[in-house]
C-alpha cells in the first residue's frame, strides 16, 4: 500500500504516527484515505474546494506533485508521499510552549481541532501591528490580545477625547487626555498580562513605517485617512506581509485581506485616492457606535485565520456590510496587471510622499484652520459682530442644527454651496463655519476659486465658538 510521511507539526492529528499506510491508486485517493482515517487533518491540508492549501507541499520521491499531474498522479503499491507544510508570515518554527495558566486561559481554543495546542502555540509566537487605536483598532486589539497573540504593536499619536468613547471601546473615561497608545496598552495588559504590547506614540509615516512594521507577521489597517491607508498597503507589499483592511462610514463597512503574494493589493482595487474632501471622514459624517465593533471584530477574525492558516481568508474578496438591513455582500477582486506597486511592471519601488499623493495633510491635528490670512478665531468673530454686519454661513447638515446653532447664521450645506453661489454677495463680508472647521475650509476654497475675497473661516468651527464664546452651546 502507498504510504504518506507525516511531518512533526501534524503528528498530533495522526496519533503520533510518523508514516501512514493509505489506500488509493492516485494521489487524490491516497490523501482522501488519509483524511478519512484522521478527519482533523483535513482543515490543515485542504481548502474548501478540496485542493491542497498553497502552503502545503506534497512530494512523490523527489518531485513535487504540483510539477507532475497534481492530485491525479498515479501511485503504485510502494509509492511514498511526503507532506511538507511551509511556515508563512515569518513565524518562528520553534513555537513557544504554554504555561499551565495559559492552558487554562485558552482552554476553549484548545478544544477546537482547527486551533488546538499547536495553533495556540502558533498564536503565542505570532505578532500583529495594529495601525490606529480608534474605532477599528479597539476591537481588533482587544480580541487579538484575548486570543493570545504573543506580541501586539499599537501605532497612534492622538490622545483620548470624550467624543471617542462612543465607539473606541478600548478606552475609558478615566483615560481622557492620556495618550491613546498608553491607554490601549494598559487595557490589553489588564486583559491578558501574558502578552507583549509595544506602543508607538508617533504618526505612521514614510520615514518610520518600514522600521516599525519590519518585525511583525501581519498588519491591521485601522486608519481613518487615505495617506496612511496607501502607505500601509505599500509597506505590506514591499515587506511581503498580509494587510487586513477595513473601512467604516455611518452604517457601512468593508473588510478584505490584501496579500500581494496570493492576490490583489489595496491599490489594485483603488489605484488612486479620491479628490480631497470628496469622501467625508467619520468625524464629519458620523458613524454608528457599534459599526466599528462589528467590522473590527471581523478584522480580528481574518487576522487569526491568517496566523493559524485555517479557513478561507478574504484574499481576493471584499466584504460589504450594511448595519441598517444587516446585509453581508461579497465581491471578487482580481489582481490588477497594471498595478503600480504589485503589478509585473510596477514603477513604485519605494515609499513615497503619501500626503502629496493624496493631496491632503495627514498628521496635522484637525484644528479647522484655513491658514493665517483666511482664519478668524471665535473671540475675534464675536468682537467684530458687535460693530460689523457679517454674514454667517453654516455649511453643516440640517440635522446638526438640532445640536447647536449660532443665531442669525444662514444654512447652506457644503454639498449645495457650489450650486447656490448666486445667493451670496461677493461684496459682503462672510464667515463660514461647520463643526470643527474642516468642511468650512473646503467651502472657503470653493468661494475663493469663484472669485470671492471677503470671506473667512471660523477656526475650530462651532465647537470653538461653544468653548470660547457661548458656553451654553454643547460641543459634539
Amino acid at each position: 500500500m502507498p504510504t504518506i510521511k507525516i511531518p512533526t507539526p501534524l503528528r498530533s492529528y495522526t496519533n503520533g504516527n510518523v508514516e501512514v499506510a493509505v489506500r488509493g491508486h492516485t494521489v487524490r485517493e491516497a490523501m482522501g484515505s488519509l483524511v478519512e482515517e484522521f478527519p482533523a487533518l483535513k482543515v490543515h491540508l485542504f481548502k474548501d474546494d478540496d485542493n491542497l492549501r498553497p502552503f502545503v507541499n506534497l512530494f512523490l520521491g523527489e518531485d513535487n506533485i504540483r510539477d507532475l499531474q497534481g492530485m491525479a498522479t498515479s501511485l503504485s503499491e510502494d509509492s511514498r508521499l511526503v507532506l511538507i507544510p511551509s511556515i508563512a508570515g515569518g513565524v518562528d518554527p520553534i513555537l513557544p510552549g504554554l504555561t499551565r495558566e495559559e492552558i487554562l486561559r485558552y482552554s476553549r481554543h484548545l478544544l477546537i481541532p482547527e486551533v488546538g495546542l499547536a495553533g495556540q502555540r502558533r498564536l503565542k509566537g505570532s505578532s500583529v501591528l495594529v495601525i490606529g487605536t480608534g474605532g477599528l483598532g479597539s476591537p481588533v486589539a482587544l480580541y487579538l490580545a484575548a486570543a493570545g497573540v504573543g506580541r501586539i504593536g499599537l501605532v497612534d499619536y492622538d490622545v483620548v477625547d470624550a467624543s471617542n468613547l462612543q465607539r473606541q471601546v478600548i478606552h475609558g473615561t478615566a483615560g481622557i487626555g492620556s495618550l491613546k497608545v498608553e491607554s490601549a496598552r494598559q487595557r490589553l495588559l489588564d486583559l491578558n498580562p501574558d502578552i507583549e504590547v509595544e506602543a508607538y506614540n508617533e504618526p505612521f509615516t514614510s520615514q518610520n513605517a518600514m522600521r516599525i512594521a519590519q518585525g511583525y507577521d501581519l498588519l491591521v489597517d485601522g486608519t481613518d485617512n487615505f495617506p496612511t491607508r496607501y502607505l500601509t498597503n505599500d509597506v505590506c507589499v514591499f515587506l511581503g506581509k498580509p494587510n487586513v483592511y477595513a473601512s467604516i462610514y455611518r452604517f457601512d463597512g468593508q473588510v478584505s485581506v490584501f496579500n500581494a503574494k496570493e492576490g490583489p493589493c489595496y491599490r489594485c482595487l483603488f489605484p488612486e485616492p479620491p479628490p480631497p474632501g470628496l469622501v467625508p471622514s467619520c468625524a464629519e459624517g458620523g458613524v454608528l457606535g457599534v459599526l466599528p465593533g462589528t467590522i473590527g471584530t471581523l478584522q480580528a477574525t481574518e487576522a487569526l485565520k491568517v496566523l493559524l492558516g485555517i479557513g478561507q481568508p478574504l484574499v481576493g474578496r471584499l466584504l460589504l456590510y450594511n448595519a441598517l438591513d444587516l446585509s453581508f455582500d461579497f465581491v471578487k477582486l482580481k489582481k490588477n496587471p497594471n498595478c503600480r506597486v504589485c503589478g509585473p511592471n510596477a514603477d513604485v519601488k519605494e515609499l513615497i510622499d503619501y500626503e502629496a499623493f493624496c493631496g491632503v495633510p495627514r498628521h496635522a491635528r484637525d484644528e479647522g484652520s484655513a491658514g493665517v490670512n483666511w482664519d478668524i478665531t471665535a473671540p475675534e468673530l464675536a468682537e467684530r459682530l458687535k460693530s460689523n454686519h457679517i454674514r454667517l454661513i453654516d455649511v453643516r447638515e440640517p440635522h446638526e442644527l438640532e445640536i447647536s446653532r449660532i443665531p442669525g447664521a444662514d444654512l447652506i450645506p457644503l454639498g449645495q454651496l457650489a450650486s447656490r453661489l448666486s445667493e451670496l454677495d461677493s461684496a459682503q463680508e462672510m464667515v463660514l463655519f461647520c463643526k470643527s472647521g474642516s468642511r468650512s475650509t473646503r467651502g472657503l476654497e470653493l468661494l475663493i476659486s469663484a472669485g470671492f475675497r471677503k470671506v473667512q473661516n471660523l477656526k475650530g468651527g462651532i465647537n470653538a465658538w461653544a468653548r470660547e464664546v457661548d458656553h451654553n452651546l454643547p460641543e459634539y
